[in-house]
């Protein structure tokens, strides 16, 4: 963390935050903007100090087997582990293994279009976050296996029970978490310009991104037929605060969001001090396009010449023409004015399904055990 740095250069002014939400919210903003996570950045300064192969022992350990598992265990890391291990009031039985089931009323097909086109495109459509990964080597090159890797966590995260200490999902998001801090460090190594764009994935970012995985993901779903409640979208943001704890996502960013309304202003919020969309955004989009493609060909045996151009058209869908304009993702008519048939039925089919209770059920406990067999197969995400 570095302390209190001035407001950075290539977000939006500190008083237009002021005049649009106010001085606690931009107060709130410039701290986020200027930190990341201060215990996970901690634990990768005396890894190195340490030396890296026994501090991945340490960590591995740590995460998997808890604290009381390590003898002597470094400051840094055991302070992290306090974190994570240290359950908020709200986690409970039925938030560990009850909230994640509406994401089950959805196939894995749904969740994929709707990570990729939905919530990774509009991740990328951050400067900073694209900023991170060019100055990291990570931009378009290492596109499909983000794909891959993100939304192995993604599905592992929302399997019931997964989020107990010690459990992979618990597991894989506290691997993510560090994997965080790791990029921070190597993009300040590598003169990442923090007066420019603030904290290399500062707590804007993160929170932006969790927006991403919860209102963005949940609109593109709705979009595609596949809507939810108002008590199962309350779940499911119930179920993604604690995400955003093992995460290192500072509570006062997230926490009591329960629907999309409320996710939509604190976004407004985030999107205000995200700045413009740049050159490398675009090149991620069209790689995470290109990437996702290739995906559905394989897994679904779409062709191509159709998944392409039908991604295209569902994309602009989610985040407007104005947007995808930026991103320079061209525009789909034919595949549009199909779409919307498709969709629509998909829709009402869901409806009755969601009118039969045995039929809904069955459709849960079918997507579930595919998602199981999907990450059996796969091994560690």
């Amino acid at each position: 963390m570095i302390e209190q740095l001035e407001w950075p250069t290539g977000r939006a002014r500190r008083s237009t935050v002021l005049a649009q939400f106010g001085a606690a919210r931009a107060d709130l903003m410039q701290w986020a903007l200027t930190t990341g996570d201060v215990l996970a950045d901690a634990v990768v300064t005396e890894m190195h100090e340490i030396g890296m192969p026994e501090a991945r022992v340490l960590l591995g350990k740590g995460i998997c087997e808890g604290l009381a598992a390590l003898a002597d265990p470094p400051p840094a890391l055991a302070a992290l582990l306090r974190q994570t291990e240290n359950t908020p009031d709200y986690v409970d039985d039925h938030v560990l293994d009850q909230a994640s089931m509406p994401f089950y009323t959805a196939p894995g097909p749904v969740h994929l279009i709707a990570l990729s086109a939905g919530a990774l495109i509009r991740v990328y459509e951050s400067p900073s976050i694209s900023k991170v990964l060019t100055t990291t080597g990570r931009l378009v090159d290492g596109a499909e296996r983000r794909l891959q890797e993100t939304g192995a966590w993604h599905a592992q995260v929302m399997i019931p029970g997964s989020l107990r200490p010690g459990q992979p999902g618990y597991v894989a998001t506290l691997g993510v978490r560090m994997l965080h801090a790791h990029m921070r460090k190597i993009a300040l190594d590598r003169g990442y310009d923090t007066s420019i764009h603030g904290y290399p994935i500062n707590q804007v970012d993160l929170g932006r991104t969790w927006i991403d995985f919860t209102l963005t993901g949940r609109t593109a779903e709705e979009r595609l037929g596949f809507g939810l409640t108002t008590r199962e979208t309350a779940d499911l943001y119930r179920y993604w605060w604690y995400i955003a704890h093992l995460l290192g996502i500072d509570a006062r960013l997230v926490e009591g969001i329960t629907g999309n309304a409320a996710a939509q202003r604190i976004d407004d919020l985030f999107q205000t001090v995200t700045g413009p969309v740049t050159e490398d955004s675009a090149a991620l989009a069209e790689a995470t396009l290109t990437a996702v493609t290739a995906r559905l060909h394989e897994v679904l045996n779409v062709p191509r010449a159709i998944a392409r151009p039908a991604l295209n058209a569902i994309t602009r869908r989610i985040h407007g023409d104005s947007m995808c304009q930026d991103l320079k993702i061209p525009a789909a008519r034919a595949a549009d004015a199909w779409l919307g048939p498709v969709l629509a039925g998909l829709a009402a089919a869901r409806e009755r399904r969601r009118r039969d209770p045995r039929r809904w059920q069955a459709a849960i406990d079918t997507n579930l055990a595919a998602a199981r067999r999907l990450l059996a197969a796969n091994e560690q995400p």
